[in-house]
């Protein structure tokens, strides 16, 4: 479930009410007309008289989340009866680009008996009477709807959805207690402990798993955790003393011990809503057993290929530190996003997984000439997607080993409206860290190893010392997904690394081959990478 469908359909007692009064005196009711930022007014179909009210989605907060709005007359739009138009006013809330909004207004002519829909009128009290019943049957449907999935699920319904599952609500019978988790001092950042975490005693006598997510952040040596009794464990199986918690079912990366320093109790109170719906996700793991295997399975069923992994029980050459897991990836760019979030979900509690992909990252900076100029900065702010949208387009048609060749860019471009004139300011190049094999990896140490020791009598004992200390710690290294700045990438004619003068000539290219291997163009640039000019020259930002 997402927010898109969280709900059947949304709509309010009010707004239900409004458009029955609309329809009773022959008005218009939800002409959808889609907003574009570049205008501020939106004509109507049928002459108008008066605008009863607009609905619509507007975009809140940070994370610009969806949300319904009721706009204000008079403070969002007002009614422009000259141009029988709706004109949005500057400085109001406003529809999210590119989606519908929809008006309710009386027509200038109607031929409706009823005219009385003022607060007390018969039409107005039979229309809220019937708005109401209206209004709790969507709001009922929703509420059935909602109460078939775990994230939604209350109570009762709850208990019906996660018995599918085989699980039911632990009751106050399972003991509580509080854990204490310890840093590894070898591992450095912020470390999260998952809900649901297992660990159990040194004798393996009772487990429990934690209630609530926690954060041992960076500088911090160690962070309590409630527990519960884990299933199998109620009554007094699951009542231990202090110092008997000590170990984790399946190893935590960043966390070398754990411990409680008081005696579990009975619980005061039956086990929550999101401490089920926790419970009922680790479950929904656990079916996948969390192995390499299932890694493999979600990546293929997302249409991505793994080529290696690396694992703390794979072989030298593909060998990563304990805790961690990463999978080299055959997977167009745009289907990474869903393959990390199958991984993610499909990984072992506690284990950090990477997956990474033979990916060649570009960004260009450009100056446009756009004729006409927008009269907004919302408006600008739209070109400048246009044009990044069109160059993705064109990125997203190339294939593995596929070249992203700057006259072909400039053609995008230019295929947006507006569009007159394109310049490439600069071009920067990254490409994925992939890992490094052991003996790329042993020939660099003993490179910088040498030419660290000095040229003296001494040196000899000294580089002998060097030399042995590498061959005994070197070994490969495992992908980190980060990305490494690679200017060699970008070439102009002939395969030459390319210049300025390539750049603002159009005639470079992002190559797409790394040590004789095909690797995937990805596009990474923002609107401050595009520049906006008007007819008249300068900087129009």
């Amino acid at each position: 479930m997402n927010p898109a469908t969280h709900f059947l359909v949304v709509r309010p007692y009010l707004e239900v009410v409004d458009d029955l009064l609309t329809a009773l005196v022959g008005g218009v009711v939800n002409e959808a007309i889609e907003y574009d930022l570049k205008s501020d007014l939106y004509r109507l179909s049928e002459p108008a008289r008066e605008v009863r009210g607009i609905t619509g989605t507007i975009e809140v907060g940070e994370e610009k989340k969806e949300q319904r709005q009721t706009f204000l007359k008079g403070i969002d739009f007002e009614l422009s009866e000259g141009d029988n138009a709706v004109v949005w006013v500057a400085g109001g809330a406003r529809p999210k680009d590119e989606t519908l909004f929809y008006v309710d207004y009386f027509r200038r002519e109607s031929r409706s008996p009823i005219s009385d829909i003022n607060v007390g009128s018969v039409a107005r009290t039979l229309a809220e009477a019937v708005g109401r019943e209206i209004a709790t049957v969507y709001e009922q449907i929703n509420q059935a709807y909602r109460s078939g999935f775990i994230d939604t699920a209350e109570g009762k319904s709850l208990d019906l959805v996660v018995s599918i599952l085989g699980l039911s609500r632990k009751t106050a019978d399972f003991a509580v207690g509080l854990v204490t988790l310890y840093r590894d001092p070898a591992v450095a950042g912020a470390i999260a402990i998952p809900q649901g975490l297992a660990l159990q005693t040194a004798k393996g006598d009772a487990f429990f798993e934690t209630i609530e997510p926690r954060v041992l952040q960076a500088g911090q040596v160690r962070i309590d955790a409630p527990v519960r009794a884990a299933v199998g464990f109620g009554g007094d199986k699951g009542i231990v003393p202090a110092g008997a918690v000590t170990a984790m079912v399946q190893p935590l990366a960043g966390v070398n011990r754990v411990t409680n320093f008081e005696a579990t109790t009975r619980a005061a109170a039956n086990e929550t809503d999101p401490e089920l719906r926790a419970r009922a996700r680790a479950a929904l793991r656990a079916l996948g057993k969390a192995t390499l295997a299932a890694l493999d399975r979600v990546i293929r069923e997302g249409r991505g290929v793994p080529v290696e992994f690396w694992d703390p029980n794979g072989p030298p050459a593909r060998r990563s530190d304990p805790g961690t897991v990463a999978v080299l990836v055959d997977a167009e760019p745009e289907r990474l996003p869903s393959l990390q979030a199958a991984v993610q979900e499909t990984r072992a509690a506690g284990v950090l997984a990477t997956l990474v992909a033979r990916y060649v990252f570009f960004r260009p900076r450009m100056v446009i000439e756009v004729t006409p100029m927008p009269d907004t900065a919302a408006g600008k702010d739209k070109v400048k997607d246009q044009v990044i949208a069109a160059l993705q387009a064109y990125v997203d048609g190339l294939g593995s080993g596929d070249p992203a060749v700057g006259a072909e860019l400039d053609k995008a471009a230019q295929t947006v409206a507006g569009v007159k004139t394109v310049q490439f300011k600069d071009v920067i190049t990254w490409r994925s860290d992939v890992g490094r094999p052991a003996a790329q990896v042993l020939a660099d140490t003993l490179f910088a190893a040498v030419a660290a020791v000095p040229a003296t009598a001494e040196g000899e004992a000294v580089l002998r010392q060097a030399i042995t200390r590498v061959l005994d710690e070197a070994g490969p290294t495992a992908p980190t997904g980060g990305r490494a700045p690679d200017r060699s990438l970008l070439q102009g004619a002939v395969g030459k690394r390319g210049g300025d003068d390539a750049i603002e000539q159009t005639g470079f290219q992002v190559a797409a081959e790394v040590d004789g291997e095909k690797w995937w163009v990805v596009l990474d640039m923002g609107r401050d990478d595009v520049i906006l000019e008007g007819a008249g020259g300068g900087d129009q930002i």
